[in-house]
């Protein structure tokens, strides 16, 4: 049976957060699709009435609905809007949505993220061009510029990364990366974004790893370039817990 009403718990606009309002309305309707509350064959809401509950702009809905389309979850049929779709399994690799107080799972998919991370500045390193680098070094160095002027630099730090896994030249790491920063990146930098204990000094660290990365990629070299992103890795886990603590 067709529902056309929102799911009974609504979402609070003021929770959501202004630089990731795409992100968050499309973990909203991903969570609410996975807990049952709209199944398969099911039309969501409209664009109108998202932009209504959520307070956002058509553009904002649009992006986040892009979102649930690239994963396989929902379609769009013309004329009548926009549907859960019947799940491919076969095709489709999806990690499960992890919040922030999911500890075990949230330690899992860091895991998973290192693991990526280490292979992924390895092959950069071996495979980077004049390019490559050059488009590294512009993260790293908007990065230093957001730091500098007491920002985050949350868009430079994803540039950085992906600049990094484009470097592969691997189609399949690029693809993957993108989807681990929806599920993974994502939360470690919002926990980061949502404390201002100690922040001056752990950003700092943040970007002297960053610093390490680039410089063994930089210099070819495969190993210290993996060693190099392990360690970001892992005191980024480290990181994480003070953030959650504060």
């Amino acid at each position: 049976m067709e529902r056309t009403t929102a799911p009974e718990a609504a979402a609070d606009p003021a929770v959501l957060a202004a630089t990731n309002l795409p992100d968050e309305i499309a973990d909203y309707l991903i969570t609410a699709i996975r807990e049952g509350r709209y199944t398969v064959g099911d039309r969501i809401p409209t664009e109108r009435e998202l932009c209504q509950q959520f307070s956002v702009s058509r553009a904002v809905v649009r992006e986040a609905l892009s979102q649930l389309k690239s994963e396989g979850l929902v379609v769009s049929r013309a004329g009548s809007g926009v549907f859960v779709s019947e799940p491919n399994y076969q095709d489709a690799f999806r990690l499960q949505l992890v919040a922030l107080d999911e500890k075990e799972s949230l330690a899992m998919v860091i895991e998973l993220l290192a693991a990526f991370e280490t292979a992924a500045a390895r092959l950069a390193a071996q495979r980077r061009t004049e390019a490559d680098l050059k488009n590294i070094r512009r993260a790293l160095v908007g990065m230093e510029y957001e730091i500098a002027h007491d920002r985050l630099g949350d868009e430079q730090d994803f540039a950085f990364h992906q600049a990094i896994v484009n470097a592969t030249h691997n189609p399949h790491y690029q693809a993957l990366s993108k989807h681990l920063e929806h599920n993974v990146r994502r939360l470690i930098r919002r926990a980061r974004s949502n404390t201002r204990a100690n922040l001056i000094a752990l950003v700092e660290d943040v970007q002297e790893e960053h610093r390490a990365i680039y410089a063994a990629i930089k210099a070819g070299d495969p190993r210290a370039a993996s060693q190099a992103a392990g360690r970001h890795l892992s005191n980024a886990a480290k990181r994480l817990q003070i953030y959650l603590q504060d």
